[in-house]
């Protein structure tokens, strides 16, 4: 059995319980990786095997080409639980692994230090040599000065340091705020995943302080443990307040420099830089962001100078990495370019554009001598490619494609070394190939499982506004036979399904073998393919997502016509539960049944920061959350009764992201008007519904599916 499962061949084991067993065919797979500064070293997490969960610390040896084991929790004795806080990150982090969850190096990339369940580790990369050190508590996002001296953690909301001769001490800490965390919309929206940064000289640190006081309080119970506590978190819904956030520039000798800006105009600190070209760099924005500003800070003063403006009528869209110095002083800034004829997310320095218009910049991965390395896609939002941009002034803005295969790629950058992660649909990868002055030198090596099929999807784009979409037949799929039809979907801002990478794939070729078609449709406010595509969805969620998925179906019937449009259900989770009961109850004409997962019922229930982003204020648009609410459709009894499309409902009910009371109020709107559907609540489940629920949910669906549609198996 244990040669079985390394080769891959799982012939005697179904994909369900294949997935679950391998979360989804990744256990093994490096990740996180960095790249030394002298590009001698690559670092990486990576477990032991296709069915072991707990990550592990690995470095690559570019000139050997060989890997060495730097550290394993096994053998690091740490038997506590995870801190509420590391917790709560790794569930904005959307990570499962368990083992070493993060890590974080010096700036030569020499030294690191990582938490395992609590304690604090540091790791010399060049030796191999792991220390334990002793904390105040313990520990969430160790993080060392650039010069590797002094180790900065935080435990309890308080902020410590640790200097070059073991001595701990407090930097900063108060009862009821917290310091040098992240706050919940600072993680879950904008992706800002740390509250501080060390200065170059390793002299002080800027800290995030935040003071969660007036923000609203929602309570997690799980009914299945009514001995337990219920859990109490700090949520701030549409149209309540936020959580105060200041910076502050912190001497390690007791001074303090508080940072200044308009912080009631320009609540949101997004992102935050400070390397050797410069000082701190911060990017704020408005509360519906359709306004901010790139701020060079001060460190002695604490005083802020406005370095750009970023505005959108619509919401502002930072790029990933930056706002950032160049080492010819320069800041980079990224946004949306929509004049002159042109549609793009491009890169600016000091104003001038950086990155040529056919590009869609996605995030900025480093530098490599005079080159920006970067990723973005390039006319086809189904691809991501790496791309080298000279930093010279050269008068013109270039850029060189350094991807050649088709498939999505990103990098990873230290000195002249670069390592590709490369996916695509002829591989299950992702492939990690390292690259040396332009030439391949090497790879990291996975120790996935082999998933039991290679699925083919058909990616094309469909009407007028050429919606990129796809989709999957069964393997043994005969043409001329008529097939039922499976939307498998999401729709939601930030998030693309509709991909070149063979493991998105995967779960929907089981759902194709089980006898249907199998069709996937990224809509308008989808990324990928331009800023106006994005943006068509300000203000009017409902319709035009709703509108592109409808039309996109119709489009694909005509080109592929086994797809039976008599049969049509539709999943989703998330933003895809909350479309897929939108299209039961508007368009019940087209969607006969739906699996709703995790769903956003209620707009006025869910986060501030995207929520408002794409509705407005709930006190300004009542309407628009009405029109975007299922409670208020639900509620209208079905006007037939071939319009009461039954649902399945599933949702967590310890999901701190969208509660469980979306679905519970659902089911009671449900209810009430005499619409049919079920409820399956998932115990001690998060909004990821991890540890092989997902999978387990599979067959369950399956059934749900094939009784209300009728019969979907294959022959």
């Amino acid at each position: 059995m244990t040669t079985e499962r390394r080769t891959g061949h799982h012939s005697r084991v179904d994909y369900p319980e294949l997935a679950a067993r391998t979360r989804r065919f990744s256990y093994g797979t490096p990740r996180a990786v960095s790249v030394s500064a002298d590009g001698d070293r690559v670092i990486f997490l990576r477990s032991s095997g296709p069915e072991d969960a707990v990550d592990r610390l690995w470095v690559y040896d570019v000139g050997t080409g060989t890997e060495r084991l730097i550290a394993d929790p096994a053998e690091l004795h740490a038997q506590a639980d995870l801190p509420a806080e590391e917790r709560a990150l790794r569930e904005r982090l959307r990570l499962t692994a368990a083992g070493i969850g993060s890590y974080a190096l010096d700036s030569a990339g020499a030294i690191a230090v990582f938490a395992v369940a609590g304690g604090l580790y540091r790791a010399d990369l060049r030796t191999g040599e792991v220390t334990h050190l002793p904390t105040q508590g313990p520990v969430v996002d160790p993080r060392l000065d650039p010069a590797g001296r002094r180790i900065a953690y935080v435990t309890g909301g308080k902020l410590y340091v640790i200097d070059a001769h073991g001595r701990d001490s407090l930097l900063a800490g108060e009862e009821g705020v917290t310091w040098g965390l992240a706050e919940f919309i600072a993680a879950e929206e904008f992706h800002r995943f740390r509250g501080y940064w060390w200065s170059p000289d390793g002299r002080t640190i800027l800290a995030a302080r935040v003071d969660e006081s007036r923000v609203p309080r929602f309570h997690l119970h799980d009914p299945a443990a009514p001995d337990a506590a219920p859990t109490t978190v700090a949520y701030p819904h549409a149209g309540a307040a936020n959580a105060e956030v200041t910076l502050h520039v912190l001497d390690l000798d007791g001074g303090w420099v508080d940072v200044h800006w308009d912080r009631e105009t320009y609540p949101y600190l997004v992102a935050v830089s400070w390397s050797e070209a410069g000082g701190p760099l911060i990017a704020v924005l408005r509360r519906l962001q359709q306004h901010g500003l790139v701020l060079a800070v001060d460190a002695r003063t604490g005083e802020t100078q406005v370095h750009a403006e970023l505005a959108d009528p619509r919401w502002v869209e930072p790029v990933t990495g930056t706002p950032a110095y160049l080492p010819d002083g320069r800041v980079l800034v990224g946004g949306e370019l929509a004049h002159e004829g042109f549609d793009a997310r491009c890169l600016f320095a000091d104003g001038s554009l950086l990155t040529p218009p056919n590009l869609y910049v996605r995030r900025v991965c480093g530098r490599s001598r005079n080159d920006l390395i970067i990723e973005a896609g390039e006319g086809e939002p189904s691809e991501q490619h790496v791309f080298r941009v000279s930093l010279r002034p050269t008068g013109t803005a270039e850029a060189r494609r350094v991807t050649t295969t088709a498939g999505w790629h990103s990098a990873a950058v230290g000195g002249d070394t670069i390592v590709i992660a490369a996916q695509s649909l002829d591989h299950s990868g992702p492939e990690y190939t390292v690259h040396r002055s332009g030439a391949p030198v090497g790879a990291l090596v996975s120790h996935a499982a082999q998933p039991p099929y290679a699925p083919r999807p058909a990616l094309e784009r469909v009407t007028d506004r050429r919606l990129p979409t796809g989709v999957l037949y069964p393997r043994n799929h005969v043409s001329g036979r008529k097939l039922p039809v499976l939307v498998d979907v999401y729709g939601g801002p930030g998030h693309q399904e509709v991909v070149a990478v063979r493991a998105r794939w995967q779960e929907r070729q089981w759902w194709a073998d089980a006898g249907f078609a199998v069709v996937v449709i990224d809509n308008r406010g989808t990324p990928g393919v331009s800023p106006s595509f994005d943006k068509a969805i300000h203000r009017r969620f409902a319709d035009v997502i709703l509108t592109d998925q409808v039309e996109a179906l119709g489009a694909l019937a005509d080109k592929h016509p086994d797809l039976d449009l008599s049969r049509v259900s539709i999943r989703g989770w998330s933003f895809g539960g909350w479309l897929s009961a939108l299209a039961v109850l508007r368009r019940p004409d087209v969607y006969h049944c739906a699996v709703v997962g995790a769903p956003v019922t209620d707009w006025t229930l869910y986060d501030t920061a995207y929520t408002e982003r794409y509705l407005g204020l709930p006190a300004d648009t009542p309407d628009i959350y009405a029109h975007n609410s299922l409670l208020e459709l639900a509620l209208d009894p079905p006007g037939s009764p071939e319009e009461a499309r039954p649902m399945l409902l599933i949702h967590g009910m310890v999901d701190d992201n969208v509660f469980s009371a979306h679905t519970l109020r659902l089911s009671a709107a449900l209810l009430g008007s005499g619409r049919p559907h079920a409820v399956i609540p998932l115990t001690g489940a998060t909004h990821m519904a991890a540890g092989g629920l997902a999978e387990k949910l599979l067959r369950v669906e399956l059934d749900f599916i094939r009784r209300n549609l009728g019969d979907g198996h294959a022959a």
